[in-house]
């Protein structure tokens, strides 16, 4: 039997699942972050060895059992980076074929057809890769907020929520009732004690306070509500501008969206799936529901040689299974 293994490492944990060739999961595991921009070369191999041998343990077999790995890595963002990250893999001691990607890529493995398409990713922050057919990759800058025009994340959110209360403040904007949620969240005591505080450092926003701008979205707010319309819109820009790099606004493909912002508010993505449509009208817009993980096994077949596709549904089952069972 041949086994394949997959990785999706992320900022804040990273996760391990082994497969069969026939699609069954057999071993999952998870340990903690793995960005090297937050924890290092040396903490990312940490990181790897941890998961692997957990999830080989929890899978009953041996390293030189899997026949191919790959692995979705947060923080590997550019081709430079990429002999620093197989150096930091190397330790692992694995002798199988092994591919690595952008954590959003695995996206797309895990949640097309037919392993292409493009994956928008929001949660904290925000990306978007791409794959065509003869898996040519097109990307944004990847995370780098206003200045590279990707700026559709959770604390890009909240900015400009906090934006539209300014706006009430100094009369350039209507009223809203995010001033009153914001000076509930914070304990200011007024518009001018929020906005000086924001400004001397007094009132800090973290990132939990995005919850409260989908909160006064839900109840029907208008500035909130065009909130959620701009970052449906900046996302589905971010797609636009993959979609042309890849030339494939006339086919029929899915574009994947990965990340718990998607779960504030349908605005967000009726917003980006009308900037998408008007460019590639024929993109199927899709939630991922599957571990993105599972991409990782399915790269690791596909660098092994093995016709992945067929496998993936079964995949994705055979997980969700897999996982269930472990949580009891």
């Amino acid at each position: 039997m041949n086994y394949f293994l997959g990785i999706d490492v992320g900022g804040t944990k990273t996760h391990a699942l082994i497969a069969d060739e026939h699609g069954r999961a057999v071993g999952f595991a998870q340990a903690g972050p793995g960005n090297w921009e937050a924890v290092g070369y040396d903490g990312l191999t940490q990181t790897l060895q941890e998961v692997t041998h957990r999830a080989l343990e929890a899978a009953g077999l041996m390293l030189n059992d899997l026949r191919g790995a790959g692995m979705g890595l947060a923080g590997y963002d550019w081709p430079s980076q990429r002999q620093a990250h197989l150096d930091a893999i190397a330790p692992l001691g694995l002798t199988c074929p092994i591919e690595i990607v952008n954590d959003a890529v695995l996206g797309i493995y895990a949640g097309t057809e037919e392993g292409w398409g493009v994956s928008i990713v929001s949660g904290t922050g925000c990306n978007c890769r791409g794959l065509n057919r003869n898996r040519r990759e097109g990307r944004v800058v990847g995370g780098a907020s206003y200045w590279s025009g990707e700026a559709a994340g959770g604390f890009d959110i909240l900015l400009r929520a906090m934006r539209a209360v300014v706006f009430e403040w100094n009369r350039r904007g209507p009223a809203t009732a995010l001033s009153s949620a914001f000076l509930e969240y914070t304990g200011a005591k007024n518009l001018d004690d929020l906005i000086e505080g924001a400004y001397l450092g007094h009132y800090g926003f973290d990132p939990g306070m995005v919850h409260v701008v989908f909160e006064v979205a839900q109840r029907g707010d208008a500035q909130a509500l065009e909130v959620m319309r701009w970052a449906g819109q900046e996302l589905g820009g971010m797609a636009v501008g993959v979609i042309r790099q890849l030339e494939i606004q006339s086919d029929v493909f899915e574009v994947v969206l990965i990340g718990s912002i998607f779960d504030g508010h349908p605005l967000i993505a009726e917003a980006l799936s009308e900037t998408i449509h008007r460019e590639a009208p024929r993109a199927r817009i899709e939630r991922l529901t599957a571990p993105p993980v599972v991409g990782g096994v399915l790269l690791g077949m596909e660098a092994a040689g093995v016709d992945f596709r067929s496998k993936r549904k079964a995949l994705i089952e055979s997980t969700r299974q897999f996982m269930e069972i472990q949580k009891t």
